[in-house]
């Protein structure tokens, strides 16, 4: 392992790079592998609000929690967990927003769901393994493929092309009988040509929460052909999981007494007794196959195509009682004078989807000018079914009946131009011209039995520009504007939203780069136009339900910085501070419309502040203590009392060792991770609903309003080795 002060000068170079870039020509070539993302990325220098992680970066902490997880301490992110441990089903939110609006590449591909617009990265367990590097981009940023972003947008590229051949074999164990298995290898460059390389993986877990249990696997195999100026590659990754679910969450009082209880699968025997049914699972498969060539023609031109098929399917398994017969289509059994016409049940609601893309652009880079244009294409077709299979009685039933049948057909084109002029050793002005054109399409029905036969059109126009100015060697001021607009999604469609959202996007922002000391800090204002707000409410699959706020913003400063202290002491600290709010707010309230005025944002907290020290007491082992604190924030729009999260101040402890010089492997890598070390009780994620009650006191309409609290974890621990060879 390299010393702390190594680490820590790599790290500046990357946050303070701006600096170095402008004093180098900008004819440098490329490598390939930047070759294939730039059309999604930014350079260090560029007027967009951005963080980068490298492969060692999230090497670190990544013993088996998900990408959301290890993204935690970035300025502006929130993380949670249904099953408390961060393995599992696992979300994260920037800037407030969650991650339906926040766009996620693959090596340019959209990973974001076509429908849902939701990232579920629970279908690739230990993806991070096979990740060369990221980035986030705040904000609008700039353009990508997929549906817009709305609060930030995530790309990520993965592995490079390993010259030289390696093994390596990665355990961790942990609390909750949590366990990682990974294997990967690479052959490196086979007559000085050809690659290929992979990973294995299996992840499982109890959970901290009661039955939220995991059973991960996943796979990354990929060949490739590389030459001075060519990059070949075919990728095959993808993965299985099943997991039990636990998104109902708990109210206040069992919140208070009992807080890993999960209410998921419970239902009453024949004798009155509270059972849980042991398969009320999530169960789904995705695979991915990316087919990517890029191409450098000289100094100054070069291109990237790349083509995607991925193929998910998998189900959400229930047990339900008392379910009517004419719901799933049943007949009446009728014996003698009595007539059954309910039953307890077990069923399956299917998703069964292709996705198909093409992604291909052109790069033009000069000392003046550097230029990227190209066009994105893609063909999503989803089926979504509900069967039966297991009834107490099922009258005039057949194996395999589907009770409800539905599909949705979503067809997306992109076309884009955007570049930067160097005006001058201390200008440079940016750019970004997108057309992004949307066609979906429903018939069938819902698994509510509703019709939903709905055909629309969106044809979106998103410029962006901004400027850069280099004071001095450490000193860059940025400015930027960017416009984004991005189509409802089929819950929305369900509840008869059809507008389109638009976001206007302004940046102002502060570098600083030094030897020992790199700042980043930025303003932001985010002003929305019938922005579909989460109401705090979930669906009956624990997906969050939205509604049109008419104007809202999104207001704040973010600062981030890396200090090098001491050769072997660091510290980087990030700062969140922000105003969202919904303005003119109108709520129907004891069956009358009522206009709240500015009311908060849900799940947008005003602060949110992290902090890493890092120490290397000597060569070879560093310690890392990390902080993150989240102010209160409140689950819904109404500012009511019943939805407010308490703030919540967790730290955790990282330890990595790396063991060289032993007989037949390279080196052996010893981490160990204690999360939340204080053993803080707290709450980062809820459901807030509300309905109105005329059953109560006839002729009257009372608005009943409630809440549900996903609890994390107390204090629990990974560790781990990886043996390279």
């Amino acid at each position: 392992m390299k010393t702390l002060r190594t680490i820590t000068i790599a790290l500046l170079a990357t946050t303070a790079s701006f600096a170095q870039e402008t004093q180098q020509d900008s004819t440098s070539i490329e490598t390939l592998e930047e070759v294939l993302v730039q059309s999604v990325r930014v350079k260090a220098d560029s007027p967009i609000t951005h963080s980068n992680l490298s492969a060692e970066e999230i090497t670190k902490r990544n013993l088996g929690q998900d990408i959301p997880i290890l993204l935690n301490y970035l300025p502006s992110v929130v993380t949670t967990s249904d099953a408390g441990a961060g393995v599992g089903y696992t979300y994260i939110r920037v800037r407030g927003s969650d991650a339906s609006r926040i766009n996620v590449t693959l090596n340019g591909i959209p990973f974001n769901d076509a429908e849902s617009q939701g990232t579920f990265f629970v279908n690739l367990p230990d993806f991070a393994s096979s990740v060369q590097s990221l980035q986030l981009q705040r904000g609008v940023g700039t353009s990508t493929n997929g549906s817009g972003a709305f609060g930030a947008s995530l790309n990520m590229l993965t592995d490079a092309v390993s010259e030289k051949a390696y093994g390596e074999i990665s355990n961790s164990f942990g609390s909750y009988n949590t366990r990682r298995h990974s294997v990967k290898f690479s052959t490196g460059l086979l007559n000085d040509h050809f690659e290929i390389s992979g990973r294995l993986s299996n992840i499982q877990s109890d959970g901290y929460v009661d039955r939220a249990s995991s059973d991960l696997q996943s796979y990354f195999l990929q060949g490739a052909f590389k030459d001075d100026n060519t990059l070949v590659k075919a990728i095959v990754f993808g993965g299985r999981e099943e997991t039990y679910q636990a998104y109902n969450g708990i109210d206040a009082e069992t919140l208070a007494t009992d807080r890993t209880f999960n209410p998921s699968g419970l239902y009453t025997d024949q004798n009155g007794n509270i059972q849980f049914y042991d398969n009320e699972v999530d169960n789904y498969a995705q695979d991915h196959y990316q087919l990517l060539w890029n191409q450098r023609y000289n100094n100054n031109w070069s291109s990237n195509v790349a083509l995607n098929y991925t193929y998910g399917r998998g189900y959400f398994e229930q047990y339900k009682e008392d379910e009517d017969f004419e719901t799933y289509g049943f007949e009446p059994i009728v014996i003698g004078e009595t007539t059954i016409n309910t039953t307890d049940l077990v069923r399956r609601r299917w998703l069964d989807n292709d996705f198909y893309a093409l992604n291909a652009n052109v790069n033009y880079k000069d000392a003046e000018f550097d230029i990227s244009t190209g066009l994105f294409y893609s063909q999503y077709n989803g089926d979504h079914y509900g069967e039966v299979i297991w009834a107490q009685f099922a009258g005039g039933s057949e194996i395999r009946d589907r009770y409800y049948f539905g599909t949705g057909d979503k067809s997306e084109f992109t076309v884009f131009g955007k570049g930067t002029y160097r005006i001058n050793k201390q200008w440079s002005v940016f750019g970004d011209l997108q057309g992004r054109f949307v066609g979906y399409e429903t018939l069938g029905t819902t698994s509510d039995l509703i019709e939903l036969n709905d055909t629309m059109t969106y044809n979106f126009f998103n410029p962006k520009a901004g400027a850069s100015f280099q004071l001095n060697k450490g000193n860059q001021f940025y400015a930027s504007y960017g416009r984004a607009n991005r189509e409802p999604r089929r819950s929305d469609f369900e509840q008869d939203i059809f507008t389109a959202e638009t976001l206007d996007d302004f940046e102002l922002g502060w570098r600083f780069g030094s030897p020992k000391v790199s700042v980043n800090s930025n303003l932001f204002y985010m002003n929305y136009q019938n922005q579909l707000v989460l109401t705090g409410a979930l669906d009956d699959v624990g997906q969050p339900l939205r509604e049109t706020s008419g104007k809202s913003y999104r207001l704040g400063v973010e600062i981030d910085a890396n200090i090098a202290i001491l050769d072997k002491l660091s510290v980087s600290p990030n700062f969140a501070l922000s105003s969202n709010k919904n303005q003119d707010f109108i709520f129907s309230r004891d069956g009358e419309l009522v206009n709240l005025g500015s009311t908060n944002l849900a799940f947008s907290p005003e602060i949110v502040v992290g902090n890493i020290i890092a120490y290397s007491p000597i060569n070879n082992l560093e310690v890392s203590f990390l902080t993150k604190f989240v102010g209160e924030q409140f689950m819904g729009n109404l500012d009511s009392e019943l939805s407010r999260l308490d703030s919540f101040f967790t730290n955790d402890l990282n330890i990595n060792y790396t063991l060289e010089k032993i007989p037949f492997v390279r080196e052996i890598v010893f981490q160990g991770l204690v999360n939340n070390i204080f053993n803080v009780e707290y709450v980062n994620n809820g459901y807030f609903f509300t309905f109105d009650d005329d059953f109560s006191n006839p002729g009257t309409i009372t608005t009943v309003e409630g809440a549900g609290f996903f609890p994390q974890a107390t204090i629990n621990f990974l560790v781990g080795a990886t043996v390279k060879f």
